[in-house]
């Protein structure tokens, strides 16, 4: 028989006992709470994670430093660019890079975009699952402008792996300042139209008011970050406490709620969008205008390639269409001078014997990104908080320890005492307003 659970050992005999997901809708196929209810109210909870497990930390101490950043994009995948983005820095910590100015603006650029994404894909689930669907459809509308904005610079909607260790991986698209200008614009009048929707409305006052009531110390106690900490009146975030990049150079607030309940979760989160939006259109103004893709120099070819009969003297070197944006003369903007750190050009590549060369040691076994010994930690600020890595670096080209600091862990750990002595309808938009995501969850 299979032992039994705490909620099993500690029902009383006169309860019933539930199980609420994880095949139920508001779950996400990825959390099952087992609830002792006297009729509605919740009696007692227990919550059981891990149905999304995927190894992520010991698949990474088993792949190379440039090779596991893919596996990074699937942990927020809302917005997998500051995932990216937190693991890169650390690995640069450990190296003593520092990407160019254009590549630090672009990552913030990236990262703000990402986080405008993560709160319009929470709240728009939140409301969805509290009966507003219009504001979901509201909320999607405005997240499918950012995505566009993110898919013409980096080629993918989620998982990108656009941010590289040394900068980024290739410049921005010519046309980009158009389409960044539409999505902030239609952002802001979609928030405009939720907050119409939202702040005012009975319905969604009474689910969301007093509901999922959490202190500071709690808060605290739990290691929460992020806008669920926020919310309790605790203006702690990475960007302001522990700047870098170049968030010290950019002008903007930390929203903070009054009693960290649902609501202020909700307003949190609404109040942090408009912030990103002020901080993308500061770091606009900040990004000089690049050389239209295709409009740069060409590249002569090699003095070898160009003996060859096979190719006239005359011939230049074009690169295919998916490598647009990382031409060679782009890349002292876009990435370190560091060849420890980063991937050949690819017209040396193409042309040279050592730029082969290179680029095959880069990819070899044993060689390539090889960190001194020591270990490092690092963190940004994700759209659910405090996103830390910590890597341990034996000198080889993977990784001999690498943990996560995943924000959505420590804030679904206090689901069980949100939701005690609540109804069983208070899990919805509690569960709703902590934006738990799966792969950031269980790894």
């Amino acid at each position: 028989m299979e032992p039994l659970t705490r909620i099993q050992r500690e029902a009383r005999p006169e309860s019933m006992l539930i199980n609420m997901g994880p095949s139920h809708p508001a779950m996400h196929g990825t959390l099952r709470i087992m609830l002792e209810l006297d009729a509605e109210k919740i009696l007692n909870a227990e919550c059981e994670i891990g149905y999304l497990h995927r190894g992520f930390e010991k698949t990474c101490e088993n792949k190379t430093y440039f090779n596991l950043l893919i596996y990074t994009d699937r942990l927020n995948y809302v917005s997998p660019l500051i995932n990216n983005l937190g693991y890169v820095m650390t690995v640069e910590k450990m190296m003593g890079v520092t990407a160019p100015e254009r590549a630090q603006l672009i990552r913030v650029l990236m990262s703000e975009l990402s986080r405008v994404s993560d709160h319009l894909t929470c709240l728009a689930a939140m409301a969805m699952e509290n009966g507003a669907f219009t504001v979901f459809l509201y909320m999607m509308k405005a997240r499918e402008f950012i995505w566009d904005v993110i898919e013409f610079t980096t080629g993918a909607r989620m998982t990108t792996s656009y941010i590289r260790i040394g900068g980024v991986r290739a410049d921005l698209h010519p046309d980009w300042r158009g389409s960044l200008a539409t999505a902030v614009r239609e952002t802001r009048k979609v928030l405009k139209d939720v907050s119409g929707l939202l702040d005012k409305n009975s319905i969604f006052l009474g689910r969301t008011r007093g509901v999922g009531v959490m202190s500071k110390e709690d808060a605290l106690s739990y290691g929460w970050t992020g806008p669920c900490l926020r919310s309790t009146g605790i203006p702690y975030d990475v960007r302001k406490a522990h700047p870098y990049l170049v968030y010290d150079r950019l002008q903007f607030e930390v929203p903070v709620g009054e009693c960290g309940d649902n609501y202020d979760r909700y307003s949190v989160r609404m109040r942090e969008m408009e912030q990103s939006l002020r901080l993308l259109e500061q770091v606009a103004a900040l990004i000089p205008d690049a050389a239209p893709l295709g409009g740069g120099p060409a590249i002569e070819p090699a003095e070898a390639l160009a003996r060859s009969r096979l190719q006239r003297a005359d011939e230049r070197v074009r690169l295919s269409p998916n490598l647009e944006g990382s031409e060679k003369e782009r890349l002292p903007g876009l990435t370190a001078p560091d060849p420890l750190v980063g991937v050949p050009a690819k017209e040396d590549t193409y042309t040279t014997m050592e730029g082969l060369i290179s680029h095959f040691l880069f990819f070899m076994s044993g060689k390539g990104i090889r960190p001194p010994k020591g270990d490092v930690y690092f963190s940004v600020e994700g759209g659910n908080g405090e996103v830390g890595f910590y890597i341990v670096s034996d000198g080889t080209d993977k990784p001999y320890r690498l943990h996560l600091r995943a924000p959505c862990f420590h804030i679904v750990s206090a689901l069980e005492q949100l939701i005690k002595g609540r109804f069983v309808a208070d899990v919805i938009p509690t569960f709703g307003s902590m934006n738990m995501i799966g792969g950031e969850l269980d790894r």
